[in-house]
């Protein structure tokens, strides 16, 4: 089988996207960078969150919560995430999965197949976090394969979605309305989304990246009409056109991120909760 798409006990199969192998790190034209938490630690972004989160977010809801990290590149930054929500140290791993996988399952996907097989041989919680390669972006992949993975549940929705430095990546392969449609879907999949927007001077620096290389410039970053504030933007088009509220921004991190929680507050994530309790 294709990297990424083998099937075993905590690992999940997924349509495989053609992902063409990058030599050089600076060209990862996916954000798909193959040794991202090097220069973005995973601490940069956890230390910013409250203890107590899902807590405080879920005093009363059933267990198992359901996450969806998307854009996950090799893991690290979902395991660091895992552990934080659920309070584990980081030296407790596979023996306690099975009390921490009655908390909180979480499902992470990437586009990158080669990253997604890294992730899957070094998860130290293989039963409650699982990898799969999978282009967010192909609604004829991504639609079968999500509702497969919330059925094992009973749900149709995530409880909390993790978008993490991944929208500049959307933005760029797939212009504004790429933009605008990943969060529409996302927002309509998950009650909270935390989100780390990529501020304007990152696709200015991704677009030299590639010339610097020889390669052809982005299809869309010319003609982007959402730029500027992106953090701004992505708030405005979240709330003005997604049915979500900003609940919290948990500060900057030192490279100039700020992580925005959001909730729904539309008919569409409400109706499809109550119908689920009802069943």
């Amino acid at each position: 089988p294709p990297p990424g798409a083998r099937r075993a006990e905590g690992k999940m199969a997924a349509p495989v996207s053609e992902v063409s192998p990058v030599l050089e790190p600076g060209a990862a034209p996916y954000g798909n960078f193959p040794n991202y938490s090097r220069f973005h630690p995973p601490e940069g972004r956890v230390s910013l969150l409250p203890g107590g989160l899902l807590r405080s977010l879920f005093p009363a809801a059933a267990r198992p919560l359901l996450g969806l990290d998307v854009g996950c590149n090799s893991g690290e930054l979902s395991v660091a995430l895992y552990r934080h929500l659920l309070g584990l140290q980081e030296s407790e791993g596979s023996l306690d999965q099975p009390a921490a996988g009655k908390d909180l399952n979480l499902l992470c996907c990437d586009i990158d197949p080669v990253l997604i097989e890294r992730a899957q041989q070094c998860s130290p919680f293989p039963a409650s976090i699982s990898f799969a390669n999978l282009d967010i972006m192909d609604s004829s992949a991504r639609e079968p394969f999500l509702s497969s993975y919330l059925g094992r549940f009973g749900r149709s929705t995530f409880d909390i979605g993790f978008c993490m430095s991944v929208t500049m990546w959307i933005h760029l392969n797939h212009g504004d309305n790429g933009l605008m449609e990943f969060l529409s879907f996302l927002s309509s999949l998950c009650k909270y989304l935390l989100i780390e927007p990529q501020p304007w001077k990152c696709y200015r620096a991704a677009a030299r990246r590639l010339r610097k290389l020889g390669r052809n410039d982005f299809d869309h970053f010319r003609s982007l009409a959402i730029n500027g504030d992106m953090a701004e933007r992505i708030t405005q088009i979240l709330t003005k056109d997604c049915a979500m509220e900003l609940v919290c921004c948990f500060g900057s991190t030192s490279w100039d991120r700020s992580l925005l929680l959001f909730k729904s507050n539309g008919s569409n994530y409400e109706g499809r909760e109550s119908s689920e309790q009802e069943q």
